[in-house]
């Protein structure tokens, strides 16, 4: 029985290693499957690991090759002042916002000329000869610019005419308004808008110096160094303005001297395009008060002009004084009109203008004269319309001169007639004496041809030949010169300019 017991215990023993024996070996075959999982993962992270090593070490690598970069700019203050510059070269000193401005503005003209021939119709009476030389026609030097954004300044001083009796001193000290739009209300010494010729730039004519019955119209009480007071409004196809004018710098200003007159302009672009357009326009001036040279002296005035170039400032064109105490000048007008037109780069403008001068006791006198000249820019660029002034600017060369890249500015070539009579209830061969409203200022004919050479936007060289014509019937017999006798005088002139402006 023992036995039998015996033998099945170790049958079951035997049955329970035996499932043990397989039970471990399955474990240990799961162990090895999962350690051999975990290696192959850890080899792939090294892997990695390995990988991401050399890509930052070649990262590192790069670095160190690259330059180091800038330090960056300090931060400019948002209130800080800035330069501006306009296109044509003029520099301010403005305010963050651009309400506050500072700028610096100037002009050379410098001028030779020689009178090549003068021949006078008289050799006893008249005038004999006109001198060659220089002249430093304009040298003006100034600043212009704003305060608080609508209020507008001017202060420039010419000391140029070195050769001439032109005024000299402030040619400009005005404050503007300009709160609305496309609107100057203007007080102070200027420039004048009356007449098409006057309102464009002496920075922008196409000669040397504006024809004679324009110069004669705008000194009555209009012109540079003027005191005026008024006001303008334009768009880009109308222009019309209202000033009253005063004395000129230099003029005296005691007693009753002062002088008053007014002039009124209005202007519109008839046609206008890309390559075209067509102007007309009208003018009023009017002498209120005529100055004098104080207590006890006649309100007069005197219209002269010198030959369409300023190397020599004798007048030959002149009046006299026209007025005296017992027929003092009680009033003038002048009548203008104005026209101008322009296609691609050919360009006209012309004006007629009436003058009629007042004397108390006598009989009006009245003159008349004009000009008309045309242009054409060789290398074809156009007269620009410029609104706020009612008047073309200057050409701007596409190609300004330059040795780098070859460009040779722009050229263009003019020519001008203009005509003038200053005679007027004067009967010749018969003493002026004897004719009280007779007025014998001469009559004159210029022809001018004219070639300009625009550098840049800032620098232009003019040359121009002038032929004048000037008749006077001798109003005063003298010894050779009979009643009636001619007194003129014709002349032929070239002359030079050399112009910076900014």
């Amino acid at each position: 029985m023992r036995l039998k017991h015996s033998l099945a215990y170790g049958a079951l023993l035997g049955a329970a290693l035996s499932a043990a024996g397989q039970a471990s070996a399955a474990q240990n075959a799961d162990l090895s499957s999962l350690l051999a999982q975990q290696q192959q993962q850890i080899q792939q992270l090294q892997q990695q690991l390995q990988n991401l090593q050399q890509t930052v070490k070649q990262e590192q690598t790069q670095r160190a090759a690259a330059p180091a970069p800038a330090a960056p700019a300090a931060a400019v203050a948002s209130d800080a002042p800035k330069i501006v510059q306009t296109p044509t070269n003029r520099f301010y000193l403005s305010t963050a916002d651009g309400q506050n401005t500072i700028g610096l503005t100037g002009r050379l003209h410098l001028d030779a000329g020689d009178y090549i021939s003068v021949r006078p119709a008289n050799k006893a009476a008249g005038v004999q000869d006109l001198s060659s030389g220089f002249n430093a026609r304009r040298a003006r030097i100034g600043v212009t610019g704003k305060v608080l954004g609508d209020w507008g300044y001017t202060f420039i001083y010419d000391a140029g005419n070195s050769q001439d009796n032109s005024p000299k001193g402030i040619q400009t000290a005005q404050i503007a308004y300009n709160g609305f739009k496309n609107t100057a209300i203007e007080f102070g010494y200027s420039d004048t808008y009356f007449t098409l010729d006057e309102s464009t730039s002496s920075n922008d004519i196409l000669f040397m110096e504006r024809a004679s019955p324009n110069q004669i119209a705008v000194n009555i009480a209009a012109g540079d160094f003027r005191s005026n007071a008024g006001v303008r409004n334009w768009d880009d196809r109308y222009w019309v303005g209202v000033y009253g004018t005063g004395p000129a710098q230099g003029q005296a200003h005691a007693q009753t001297a002062e002088q008053f007159g007014t002039i009124e302009r209005a202007t519109y672009q008839v046609l206008t395009g890309a390559d075209y357009s067509v102007h007309v326009g009208a003018d009023f001036e009017q002498l209120l008060k005529a100055p004098n040279s104080g207590i006890n002296t006649a309100n007069a005035l005197s219209l002269s002009d010198a030959p369409e170039l300023r190397v020599d400032n004798t007048s030959l064109l002149s009046t006299g004084s026209l007025g005296t105490i017992a027929n003092p000048l009680t009033g003038a007008e002048v009548y203008n009109l104005e026209f101008a037109a322009e296609y691609r780069n050919l360009f006209f403008q012309g004006e007629y203008t009436h003058f009629d001068i007042d004397r108390r006791g006598l009989d009006q006198a009245s003159f008349d004269g004009g000009y008309g000249e045309i242009a054409w820019t060789l290398t074809g660029e156009q007269h620009k319309y410029n609104p706020s002034a009612g008047a073309y600017g200057s050409i701007i060369p596409d190609h300004p001169v330059s040795l780098s890249t070859g460009g040779w500015g722009a050229w263009e070539v003019a020519a001008r007639v203009s005509y003038i009579n200053l005679v007027d209830n004067f009967i010749e061969g018969r003493s002026i004496s004897g004719q009280p409203s007779a007025v014998d200022g001469g009559k004159q004919t210029n022809f001018t041809l004219g070639l300009n050479w625009y550098v840049n936007s800032n620098m232009r060289y003019m040359i121009n030949y002038v032929h004048g014509s000037f008749d006077k019937s001798n109003p005063t017999a003298v010894a050779g010169a009979p009643l009636g006798a001619q007194i003129g005088t014709d002349f032929d002139a070239i002359a030079i300019r050399a112009q910076v402006a900014f």
